[in-house]
C-alpha cells in the first residue's frame, strides 16, 4: 500500500489521482497528467478546488510554468531509481519558478534517495512499506552539514563557518 508523507507527517491524500486517459471526477481535488491539464485546465480551474499536475520524467516543468499559480501540487515521477531528471525539475520549480506548493515525489521513490529529494525541494513522498514516516525521518537525520546550497534553504558548511566568525 502506498502512503503519503508530507512535511514530515503521514497524511491522508486529499487528492484523487486521475490516470492518463482516465475520467476526471466532477468535483474534489485532483491530480491529472500533463495532457489532461492541457485539455481540461481551464475547466478544472473554474471548479474552485485544489489541483495538481503529474509530470513524467520526459516532461519538463517549463511546460506548466505559466500555470503554477493555479496548482497546489506538482507530482514528479521517478520511473526508475536511476532516472534522476526529477531532481533537476524539483530545483527548477523551486528556484527558477518560485513554486511554493506541494512538490510530490511519485513512482520508484526509495528510502536511499529521500535525503537528496528533500535537498532539491520535495516536501511530499508517495512511499511503499511498513513505516513510510520512519523512512523520511531517517533520511532527514542522515546528514547535519551540507556543502552545496540547494532548494531546501538549509545553511551550508561555508555559511556556518562565516556565521561563527
Amino acid at each position: 500500500m502506498t502512503s503519503l508523507v508530507k512535511n514530515n507527517a503521514l497524511i491522508e491524500d486529499p487528492f484523487t489521482y486521475v490516470p492518463e486517459g482516465g475520467e476526471i471526477p466532477a468535483e474534489g481535488p485532483v491530480i491529472v497528467h500533463l495532457d489532461q491539464w492541457r485539455t481540461h485546465g481551464e475547466e478544472l480551474s473554474r471548479r474552485g478546488t485544489a489541483l495538481g499536475v503529474r509530470l513524467r520524467s520526459d516532461e519538463s516543468p517549463e511546460l506548466i510554468a505559466d500555470d503554477l499559480d493555479r496548482l497546489a501540487v506538482v507530482a514528479l515521477e521517478f520511473p526508475a531509481f536511476r532516472d534522476g531528471r526529477a531532481y533537476s525539475y524539483a530545483r527548477m520549480l523551486r528556484e527558477r519558478f518560485g513554486f511554493e506548493g506541494e512538490l510530490r515525489a511519485v513512482g520508484d521513490v526509495l528510502r536511499e534517495q529521500l535525503h537528496f529529494m528533500l535537498r532539491t525541494g520535495f516536501n511530499a513522498f508517495e512511499l511503499d512499506g511498513d513505516d513510510p514516516l520512519g523512512q523520511v525521518r531517517a533520511a532527514i537525520d542522515d546528514f547535519t552539514v551540507w556543502y552545496q546550497p540547494t532548494g531546501d534553504g538549509r545553511e551550508t558548511a561555508l555559511q556556518r563557518r562565516h556565521d561563527s566568525n
